[in-house]
């Protein structure tokens, strides 16, 4: 390896250390690794503390400015995502760990609340779509609601609306449509909407936005519900055991108020309310 390779790879490595200049204090890189028992406690059996170690190493490396957060911020939104069984970063989309005012705020993804709600034993079908003007779009609140899309195959223009439905194994259902406009009202609540996730997943955030105002409808899950309330947080600590109880949390990622979500135990049809919202609209 030349010269001028082995120091582009140290700077690599090098990348999230923690007050490196003889203090003794551990780089971020290596305060993962000593976290590797504690991401396996935390993490629901299927999945691999080894492989959440790897997917933050490789996160750290690709985002430099994480590494500029403070490290406690960056081990409290890996131990979130540990703790719901979401990978951060990579290809999933399932968590984004966002560097914002030298904190890392953790950003529940639109695939992992998809997959937080697959986990419920209610769940039967989710989607969540995008339509498009030349696309056929009918849509109706009410006491005789309804919802049809069917996508155009070419030239299918700009998108007019974004909606999320969802059925269970009861038989109900609910759906949610938004317009541009009420995607754009949420994304710029956020503490950045010009970058992290809105950014670089613009699609990905509208449908995430869809999803969580449907899931206002729907019984959830005590792990939705957990997932829902850390969206948007910076969180200080590291116990595994945290999400149960108050913790060192701030609001980072949405400035509006969120409605509570419908607490975890209410099942059946009574825990699916009628659209509040009546109204009608049709695209062609």
């Amino acid at each position: 390896m030349t010269n001028a390779r082995a120091a582009v790879a140290r700077r690599a490595d090098n990348v999230g250390t923690v007050a490196p200049g003889g203090s003794g204090q551990p780089t971020l890189q290596q305060q993962i690794e000593r976290m590797r028992p504690q991401i396996a406690r935390a993490l629901p059996k299927h999945m691999n503390a080894d492989r959440i170690a790897r997917i933050a190493l490789t996160t750290l490396r690709r985002t430099p400015k994480l590494g500029e957060c403070s490290p406690e911020s960056f081990l409290g939104a890996l131990m979130t995502c540990s703790q719901l069984g979401v990978e951060p970063g990579g290809p999933t989309g399932e968590a984004y760990l966002v560097p914002f005012k030298g904190e890392v705020t953790f950003v529940l993804g639109y695939r992992g609340m998809a997959k937080l709600f697959w986990q419920s034993p209610m769940a039967k079908s989710l989607s969540a779509q995008v339509v498009y003007e030349n696309d056929h779009f009918e849509w109706e609140y009410g006491l005789d609601q309804r919802l049809v899309h069917r996508p155009s195959l070419a030239a299918r223009g700009g998108p007019i609306a974004y909606y999320a439905v969802a059925t269970t194994v009861t038989g109900g259902s609910a759906f949610v449509v938004l317009s541009p406009e009420d995607i754009e009202k949420h994304r710029k609540h956020s503490s950045f909407p010009n970058g992290g996730p809105w950014r670089d997943h613009y699609e990905a955030m509208a449908k995430k936005t869809c999803v969580r105002e449907l899931f206002k409808l729907l019984p959830v899950s005590v792990e939705l519900a957990q997932a829902d309330g850390q969206d948007g947080t910076v969180r200080t600590d590291v116990e595994p055991d945290a999400l149960d109880a108050p913790g060192a949390f701030v609001r980072g990622e949405l400035a509006a108020e969120q409605s509570p979500a419908l607490p975890a135990g209410q099942g059946g049809d009574a825990g699916w309310p009628e659209a509040a919202t009546p109204g009608s609209g049709s695209a062609h």
